[in-house]
């Protein structure tokens, strides 16, 4: 039981991350690579200002403030220089794993003895249980003012700006200043999801971040699989189906595991399910 509720909330810590992929995939449509640097760059900025002593409420805007950093850099060699969006996202993922190093002074740091989030909200003794309300408390947190965001003037206008960018050019909008501001909020929230996994995992490391936009991006292809197959419309609705990709996606490996399939065989497992997720439906309809 503790086994799926560790997976359970690795997918809760891993959300923030999926729902910032959302926000760059499905609304902006740009490939996103920055998102294994940003990762990295929040579990980085927390565990070192945890180690110092910073209380959590001041480390949470900090790593905010990082991750949007990020973005807003990718944004700016996408929009600034017209380098396409794939390639923007590597330049600048590539440089912050040498500014990534640089804030942790060395390859690790482990969180064994400080104050996280996880403990500053107990409400058990289990330490699990704690772990699992403060992420869900977090993520439900984080999701509303999302969906809040996404539903006012400016959230449509950014909706719309990754919809048809002639239209909103049109109707006097900055399409860049739009990106711009979609890549730091995405990125911001990947850097709250290294925030909350660096404390639940007790240490942080330099090569933590590599691979993760996978994981990301096949969490939001299943969400968006169930999404279509629902016909959901809501926005609300939308980020918790993403929510519920990045958890699911974590639950099929705890079960491959625990069926005694060998570890190196995990990746093709979660390829295989990722494809039959999103590929099934799409064969069933050219049938019809």
């Amino acid at each position: 039981m503790v086994f799926y509720l560790s997976a359970f909330l690795l997918g809760l810590c891993l959300s923030a991350m999926g729902l910032g992929i959302f926000i760059t995939m499905k609304i902006f449509r740009i490939p996103d690579i920055t998102t294994d640097g940003s990762y990295t760059l929040g579990a980085a900025v927390t565990a070192v200002l945890l180690t110092q002593g910073w209380p959590i409420w001041a480390v949470i805007p900090i790593t905010i403030l990082a991750g949007a950093t990020a973005g807003i850099l990718t944004g700016l060699v996408h929009t600034r220089f017209k380098i396409d969006a794939l390639l923007s996202g590597i330049l600048v993922m590539t440089g912050l794993y040498s500014i990534n190093l640089s804030v942790l002074g060395r390859s690790n740091i482990p969180l064994l003895n400080v104050d996280t989030i996880f403990k500053a909200l107990s409400i058990s003794d289990k330490q699990i249980y704690n772990e699992v309300w403060v992420g869900s408390l977090f993520l439900a947190l984080l999701s509303g003012l999302l969906a809040y965001l996404l539903r006012t003037d400016f959230g449509i206008a950014m909706r719309a700006t990754g919809n048809s960018e002639s239209m909103t050019r049109a109707m006097g909008i900055n399409n860049d200043r739009m990106k711009i501001i979609g890549l730091a909020i995405a990125n911001a929230l990947t850097a709250l999801s290294g925030f909350l996994v660096a404390q639940y995992q007790s240490f942080t490391d330099i090569n933590m971040g590599i691979g993760i936009v996978l994981v990301g991006l096949g969490s939001v292809l299943i969400g968006d699989a169930l999404i279509n197959w629902l016909k959901i419309r809501k926005i609300w609705w939308q980020l918790l189906f993403v929510m519920m990709g990045c958890i699911l996606f974590q639950m099929v490996l705890a079960v491959a595991l625990s069926i005694g399939v060998h570890p190196n065989m995990l990746k093709l497992i979660t390829a295989v399910f990722v494809l039959a997720i999103v590929g099934i439906p799409r064969l069933a309809r050219k049938d019809l």
